[in-house]
């Protein structure tokens, strides 16, 4: 059975029309990347947690919000060989410059014996929808047609 995730997309009407809010992951492997790396808050559902309240926790363990309001589904979507992503839209707002993730640790450099601790996501913007296609990681892409689809 695949890991299954859940995530939110948050979106508002801002200057440039439509956006949403994406998040970096934090960490060494991707500190120089950004085309399709970005994502939504997202993570793994617990053993019998419901699939909106593990979207709320972990859009809170990543960006330091609990998101308050309607989520409304956008669907299931295969993100890879064997992970999927149950996704709910949200209309909202949030100051990026207020970003608080909660922490990993990773040794490195590898081999070094040394551990050290990094944010999950590093940075969270506010992108077009057009943007967002490029910035999403591949499997995610299909989160900007929903949306779009969702709102018509």
């Amino acid at each position: 059975m695949p890991e299954t995730s859940a995530g939110i997309v948050l979106h508002r009407l801002g200057a440039r029309g439509r956006e949403v809010l994406l998040v970096h992951p934090g960490g060494p492997f991707w500190a120089g990347k950004d085309v399709a790396a970005w994502s939504i808050p997202k993570g793994l559902i617990e053993a019998d947690e419901d699939r909106a309240a593990a979207a709320r926790r972990e859009f809170a363990e990543e960006v330091g919000v609990l998101p308050d309001g309607p989520l409304v589904p956008l669907g299931e979507f295969r993100i890879s060989g064997s992970k999927m992503l149950i996704a709910f839209a949200l209309e909202g707002d949030f100051d990026p410059a207020n970003l608080t993730s909660n922490t990993f640790e990773l040794e490195w450099p590898p081999q070094s014996g040394h551990r050290q601790s990094f944010p999950e996501v590093d940075r969270a913007e506010w992108f077009s929808l057009d943007e967002a296609r490029g910035k999403l990681h591949k499997g995610q892409q299909p989160l900007v047609d929903a949306l779009v689809g969702l709102l018509g």
